[in-house]
């Protein structure tokens, strides 16, 4: 620090004096090899106004730099002031409150504007965590046409009694058996302590006279066909399941009764699966 110092200080002499000098020959005129009757060469003349205006930026330089402890000497700073302010406090700073006008912490005539900023800042950040939340949700739900596929109506007007239907419902087939009284007759007759998985006719169907259920075979997943089998109902050839009037598992490898879908009768002869 000693060594960068002086050579600072070298430096800043080495210029005054070259200033004095300038001027010094500019108030005394240069003379032709000792002659005094020889005319006098004239020097370019330069404005004293420079030559102060040089001293004073060389003095708002020094005194620019804040002088800490460490530094009594008079020597500047290699850091600049603020960090060296920060670094080192002391009692020499002074704050300008000519211009700026300095409130202590927590001041009265401040707190509205505090709390309206604090009020307006959390507002902000509730309304953009709202709008993530909801834009998540959103994704998260099915779009239209999911939710188109996932409802079928279908219009039941057309299908005549003993009859057998099937429609594409969420890539499956389901079917829709129009059943007559001896249809309806026989399903309610059945012992239900011979099946293998017991249900009742009425628990699965709505109205007796329309049987709804998702034509795939309990066992290994095929596609019975309507209006076969030792029992009326359908029969699966690939491993020989029997299902009767019904939709129930009578003979065969399959564990389970036909699943009956969620289905809703909107009109007399207008039917809603999903």
């Amino acid at each position: 620090m000693l060594r960068v110092a002086g050579r600072r200080l070298f430096s800043i002499s080495q210029r005054s004096s070259t200033a004095t000098s300038f001027v010094l020959s500019r108030d005394h005129p240069i003379s032709n090899g000792g002659d005094s009757s020889s005319t006098p060469r004239s020097v370019p003349s330069a404005d004293l106004s420079s030559f102060n205006s040089y001293h004073r930026s060389l003095i708002r330089g020094f005194s620019s730099q804040v002088i800490t402890q460490g530094n009594e000497i008079g020597f500047a700073s290699e850091v600049p002031a603020t960090v060296d302010a920060v670094k080192t406090p002391n009692s020499k700073i002074v704050y300008d409150d000519h211009n700026h006008e300095r409130y202590p912490p927590g001041d009265p005539s401040k707190r509205a504007f505090a709390y309206f900023v604090l009020s307006g800042g959390r507002f902000v950040y509730a309304s953009i965590l709202r709008l993530l939340v909801l834009k998540l949700i959103v994704s998260m739900s099915a779009s239209k046409d999911v939710l188109a596929l996932a409802s079928l109506e279908v219009d039941l007007g057309s299908i005549e009694p003993g009859t057998t239907v099937t429609v594409k419902w969420r890539g499956k087939p389901v079917f829709i058996r129009r059943r007559t009284e001896d249809d309806i007759k026989l399903a309610n007759s059945v012992d239900l302590g011979s099946l293998r998985d017991p249900q009742e006719d009425a628990v699965r169907v709505k109205n007796p006279e329309w049987l709804v259920v998702v034509g795939v075979c309990t066992h290994l997943g095929c596609i019975p066909l309507p209006n076969a089998g030792d029992y009326g109902g359908w029969f699966c050839p690939c491993h020989g399941s029997h299902y009767d009037i019904s939709g129930r598992i009578r003979k065969g490898p399959a564990p389970y009764n036909l699943e009956v879908p969620t289905y809703s009768f909107l009109e007399e002869n207008k039917l809603l699966i999903g």
